[in-house]
């Protein structure tokens, strides 16, 4: 099947690849006022007088398209907001999404979008498109930064217009080769410290180093008879001192009986 350009219905080559990013199968179209200044676009403007300015029901598709470069491995890259009849669908209007400003909210509605049509012969035009629900409205708004991110738009300024219609995309980009050279070098100044530095610390004397390891005095000749180590006994007394100090009955001044009582 032959694919062709959304937005003036001619035929596309055979290598082209569409891909459609957002479908609203019934959204409402209205011929709006002019902007109003310092308030913007105003949906309740376009809804108000038993909502006569509306003047077509359709259906808006974002189409993606995408168009091999002859002779180069690049690709043109397009996208384009279209109204269609919803019974056959016939192109009614078509905006080229080439600036953010194609499409812009309102200051009182998530609903509406005020949308920069443009015809074959570049006349341009403002219409007011509604959707019934918010979450539609939503996932159009999803679906055209997925388109900017497509186009590399990045964080351009909305209404801007500096990014042209057609983004190319390249397989291959020039890189800077930022090694060193044979024979470059790499000067690094670093700051001074400007804080307060800790005075060191004069070293100890050798004396004062010495004292602590000192020997204690040696004890006195009174501290000498006393046992070295008080928690020690004697050594108990040889035999002979024993019967030295063993005396006798008769010398002690008892007489030994008949019967020997005290032997």
């Amino acid at each position: 099947m032959e694919s062709t350009d959304p937005a003036t219905g001619q035929t596309l080559p055979s290598d082209a690849i569409q891909r459609v990013l957002f479908v609203a199968g019934l959204v409402h179209v209205y011929n709006i006022p002019p902007m109003t200044p310092g308030k913007g676009h105003v949906a309740a403007s376009w809804t108000a007088d038993g909502n006569k300015r509306q003047i077509f029901t359709a259906r808006l598709r974002v189409i993606e398209t995408a168009v091999p470069v002859p002779g180069t491995d690049g690709e043109k890259v397009k996208t384009d907001i279209v109204l269609e009849d919803s019974r056959n669908g016939q192109l009614f209007a078509a905006a080229p999404y080439t600036t953010q400003a194609i499409v812009e909210t309102v200051s009182d509605s998530s609903r509406f979008f005020a949308l920069r049509v443009q015809d074959e012969a570049g006349r341009k035009a403002t219409l007011g498109v509604g959707f019934e629900e918010r979450s539609e409205a939503f996932d159009f708004s999803v679906s055209l930064q997925e388109a900017q991110k497509t186009l590399g738009w990045g964080s351009q300024s909305a209404g801007s217009g500096k990014k042209p219609a057609v983004a190319e995309q390249k397989d291959s980009a020039e890189k800077r080769d930022l090694s060193l050279k044979e024979g470059e070098t790499i000067t690094i100044n670093l700051p001074g410290r400007r804080g307060r530095r800790k005075p060191d610390t004069p070293p100890e004397s050798s004396n004062a180093s010495l004292s602590s390891f000192s020997l204690p005095p040696p004890p006195s000749s009174s501290a000498s008879s006393t046992p070295r180590n008080p928690g020690i006994l004697p050594p108990p007394p040889s035999a002979s001192s024993v019967r030295q100090k063993r005396l006798s009955a008769q010398e002690l001044g008892f007489d030994d009986g008949k019967f020997g009582e005290f032997a």
